[in-house]
């Protein structure tokens, strides 16, 4: 049986889901992911606003240069993981097999299916069509054997689009890309591939994988087996629906302006360690290691982490530790532009505790819990601690949520009281 992998990438989602709300957007140039004059970067830009250079990643204030006629909106995050799951829902009907790659792309696996279907170009065109019309959003789909195919080729469909590789013609549909195109492949390694003369995806197939092993060691063999098609390595190592652990939960904030006002300071690290504590309940994870990440007006950066005695996820406990630790790292001279909470060493249990505090902290865990809840539904905003209501500091909007489906943490560990 052929495998055939389709993968969902929905086009400028963020700005997509924002026209639904406000269809006087549709055509304009939009930019979603704060104001102009912030600090900050860019979540989307509508395909107006990429006329004149704008494109997600980059500084907010940057794009406002670019496009200063454009729409500017902090966006809805509550609102984009709404239609997330509602495309989610979609492609459960075309396959048992469907992981959320990121809150606006999707891989399925499609094979077998064809006696529901039909061939692969009509399955494709059917599930265009079924996420149109159930959402009211545009998006772009790949077909091929892999998935590292599937997403070259739904991103050379956008916008609106499918795009089916037929099965062993993947190297000559890749041959002509630029290497960039191949996922996984950042500035860096694309430098370094340049300066060998390797431009094309056809140029690095045609090396020997003991000439790639040599310059790039393990990366080399799997960008050899990424520039035939293949799922090698770095970004495709499992298969669709397979739910990893992350390895770490960290949240950072930029300042608009760069300060030395220790209370705010430290409210924001109160509201950081907030916002870290609910990923790891929501993981059902708990951190041993927190670090603080501490950022200069010479863009000078720190970092300092503590070792707890016992592994935690309250928001209290994970403020003591850096906020202890900033008091430490800064002495109060240069305004600091950026700072970041970040929690490590994470395990599945809690670890041994006074039998006489964890009464007391299970009460905290599940009342915690009830309020990431209501978070969720409503934003962050919804409900925080008194004295971190006025910090400015928001969900990213790019951020994915946690309960991605195929990647959620309640599924591995169903049994944890």
């Amino acid at each position: 049986m052929q495998r055939l992998i389709c993968h969902v990438d929905m086009d400028a989602f963020f700005v997509s889901v924002e026209e639904l709300f406000d269809p006087s957007l549709k055509g304009k140039p939009v930019v979603v992911g704060g104001r102009a004059n912030q600090r900050g970067v860019v979540a989307a830009a509508s395909y107006a606003a990429r006329k004149f250079g704008v494109h997600s990643a980059m500084p907010l204030r940057t794009a406002g240069q670019l496009c200063p006629h454009a729409i500017f909106v902090e966006g809805h995050p509550e609102r984009y993981r709404e239609y997330s799951k509602k495309v989610f829902a979609i492609l459960s009907r075309f396959s048992p097999l469907v992981e959320m790659a990121s809150i606006d792309e999707a891989y399925l696996d499609l094979t077998g299916t064809e006696r529901l279907h039909g061939p692969p170009l009509k399955a494709g065109h059917l599930l265009h069509e079924a996420i149109r019309g159930g959402t009211g959003l545009r998006c772009s789909l790949g077909l091929a054997v892999s998935r590292l195919v599937a997403k070259v080729s739904s991103d050379q469909a956008k916008p609106n689009g499918v795009l089916y590789i037929v099965p062993g013609r993947e190297a000559r549909f890749l041959a002509p890309l630029d290497v960039r195109k191949i996922p996984g492949v950042g500035k860096k390694t694309e430098a370094s591939l340049h300066k060998l003369g390797i431009r094309k995806v056809g140029d690095l197939a045609g090396l020997e994988e003991a000439f790639l092993a040599a310059h790039f060691g393990k990366w080399g063999l799997a960008l050899a087996g990424k520039a035939r098609g293949a799922d090698a390595g770095g970004w495709f190592d499992t298969e669709v629906g397979e739910a990893e652990d992350p390895k770490s939960i960290s949240h950072e904030h930029t300042f608009n302006e760069d300060t030395v006002e220790r209370n705010q300071l430290e409210t924001a690290l109160l509201k950081l360690s907030e916002m870290v504590a609910k990923r790891l309940r929501e993981h059902r994870l708990y951190a041993r290691t927190i670090q603080l990440k501490l950022r200069d007006e010479d863009f000078f950066t720190i970092t300092r982490a503590s070792t707890l005695d016992h592994a935690t996820q309250l928001d209290g406990e994970i403020a003591g530790a850096v906020v202890g630790l900033f008091r430490q790292a800064w002495n109060g001279a240069k305004p600091i532009r950026l700072l970041g909470v970040h929690a490590g060493a994470l395990q599945a249990v809690e670890g041994q505790m006074n039998l006489l505090e964890e009464p007391k902290k299970a009460r905290l865990r599940e009342a915690f819990r009830s309020v990431d809840h209501i978070r969720n539904r409503f934003g962050v905003q919804s409900v925080s601690f008194a004295k971190t209501l006025k910090t400015g500091i928001r969900e990213r909007v790019h951020d994915n949520p946690y309960d991605l489906p195929g990647k959620t943490a309640d599924s591995k560990r169903t049994n944890e009281p």
